[in-house]
């Protein structure tokens, strides 16, 4: 028996769903996962009157495909989808089956007004939490239009064909044998990179908001919702939703949960934000803010949304650690999220960068993959807290070099070493190794304001007690404000607070859409 006793309930309630019948076709070898893959796919069809098994030949041994009766839908899985793609696999059969996947109609039209032959394959490790995402939404595209098809690729099963096509970050996604993209895409990123997207000129001809977010992360959701509360017309603009709490794997200090996942919280937020009469503007990005009768925000495709008052969420980013060689090998050896990439490097030597809590947890979960983790910290000491600095020095496959400044990630093709300077002996040391995770701290996402509004000498939007800026109208609440602490809840505290400052701003400005005589000033 290949499932949980849990997930097994799990999964019998969802196959109650099977509209249509469906045909799980499997390739199959002599090797220990194409005997699981069957024992899983067997196990499914036992479940449900609706599934059958047809043993056939792919273009990948082992892999399975999900089909509908006498038609390929071209959703396939090279590997056996438990842990993470568990989900994908679950939405796979009932999409295949004919259920009706929970986009907005305009992006299922898109979708389907997609004409020409596109095969995706979607480089995948099961423990990857963004990886899902990737392939729920390019499985939905091939269910939806017969000239697409997917196929997900565990690395982990297909080690040769990840070797030699030099893939070292998941998820990573070709498109008819090419590179497509890799990180976290949302259908609605698919669609833009497909030339599919909306056009500025409908963004354009948009009404103008009372309160405009630009952010979707979790200060973004909240303004969104406390301003929608109060009856305002509301819209959020975000070039993903979500934000940097999608690559936090273990959440465990959002009070009254004792423990979730980033995505899980972010699907929570998505749900509740979708609640109520909130626009989302997904996949766009901001690129410009101008003060007129209205504040306009422009768009990076050239749009322009105008709002009588503005939000700016935008939360942060990992820093760069700004040495030659990190630009050139990224995704060829350096890479910034230890969960998601560190199965590719089983069995290799690594090195994190950063001493503070997500770089030496980094370091404990790639020490359990990898041969071994050299750790470097710029600083005499270790800024991570004890009970994680205990579980490091328990670990005997792991290195940590203090007053150690790097100054070179080296390689050919991929990362072949580090050269760092030994602040205590004054000497310039190399480690050679295979990947480089760069963990070193946030920078905020305030880049494309300039000179608009007022900031410190690290970019922190300053703001007030209500999350106001220097801007009559223009708010800021999160990790790109000079908040003293970067936490997932105190972003939601402030998103709360900046929306009812934008509130409290509204009902004492006159609209000037309307007639001043009209309004009411309290």
């Amino acid at each position: 028996m290949m499932l949980e006793a849990g997930i097994k309930a799990q999964l019998d309630q969802y196959l109650q769903l099977l509209e249509n019948d469906i045909v799980l076709k499997v390739s199959l070898g002599s090797d220990d996962v194409s005997k699981d893959m069957l024992a899983l796919v067997d196990e499914i069809a036992s479940m449900s009157s609706k599934i059958t098994v047809e043993k056939t030949q792919l273009e990948r041994t082992p892999s399975f495909s999900v089909n509908r009766v006498g038609e390929d839908s071209g959703v396939a899985f090279a590997g056996i989808p438990l842990g993470h793609e568990f989900t994908s696999l679950v939405l796979a059969l009932l999409q295949v089956s004919g259920r009706a996947p929970k986009v907005d109609q305009s992006v299922i039209d898109q979708v389907k007004n997609i004409s020409g032959e596109y095969h995706f394959e979607t480089f995948v490790s099961l423990s990857c939490h963004n990886c899902p995402d990737v392939v729920q939404a390019l499985n939905m595209m091939s269910v939806l239009n017969p000239g697409i098809s997917h196929t997900m690729i565990d690395g982990a099963t297909n080690k040769d064909e990840v070797e030699s096509k030099n893939i070292m970050a998941v998820p990573t996604v070709h498109l008819n044998g090419e590179s497509f993209g890799s990180g976290r895409m949302t259908i609605e990123d698919i669609l833009s990179k497909l030339g599919s997207g909306p056009d500025a000129s409908e963004l354009s001809n948009k009404e103008p908001y009372d309160v405009l977010v630009v952010g979707g992360g979790p200060s973004g959701a909240s303004a969104a919702i406390y301003a929608a509360r109060k009856g305002i017309r509301t819209g959020i603009v975000t070039d993903r939703f979500g934000g940097q709490v999608l690559d936090t794997m273990s959440i465990e200090n959002f009070i009254s949960v004792k423990q979730t996942e980033g995505p899980k919280l972010v699907a929570s937020l998505e749900e509740h934000v979708k609640n109520y009469d909130i626009e989302i503007l997904n996949t766009q990005r901001v690129s410009r803010l101008e003060k007129k009768d209205l504040f306009e925000v422009e768009l990076e495709n050239g749009a322009i949304l105008k709002s009588r008052s503005v939000i700016i969420s935008t939360g942060a980013r990992w820093r760069n650690i700004g040495v030659p060689g990190e630009e050139e090998f990224k995704n060829k050896g350096v890479a910034y999220c230890a969960h998601c990439d560190g199965p590719l490097f089983e069995g290799k030597d690594v090195a994190v960068i950063g001493g503070g809590n997500s770089g030496i947890e980094a370091a404990i979960d790639l020490a359990g993959i990898v041969n071994h983790v050299t750790v470097l910290e710029f600083a005499s000491e270790l800024k991570a807290d004890d009970v994680l600095q205990d579980r490091l020095n328990s670990l005997s496959n792991v290195t940590v070099k203090k007053n150690a400044q790097t100054l070179e990630i080296t390689g050919t093709d991929n990362v072949n070493g580090i050269s760092y300077y030994d602040r205590e002996t004054e000497e310039v040391k190399k480690v050679d190794l295979q990947g480089v995770f760069v963990q070193i701290g946030l920078v905020p996402n305030t880049d494309w304001l300039d000179d608009t509004v007022e900031r410190n000498k690290i970019g922190e939007i300053i703001v007030d007690k209500h999350g106001s800026t220097n801007i009559p109208g223009l708010f800021a609440a999160g990790d790109c404000t000079d908040s003293a602490y970067n936490q997932i809840i105190i972003s939601m505290g402030s998103g709360a607070t900046a929306a009812l400052g934008a509130f409290d701003y509204l009902i004492r400005t006159p609209d000037p859409n309307k007639n001043p005589s009209s309004e009411t000033v309290s």
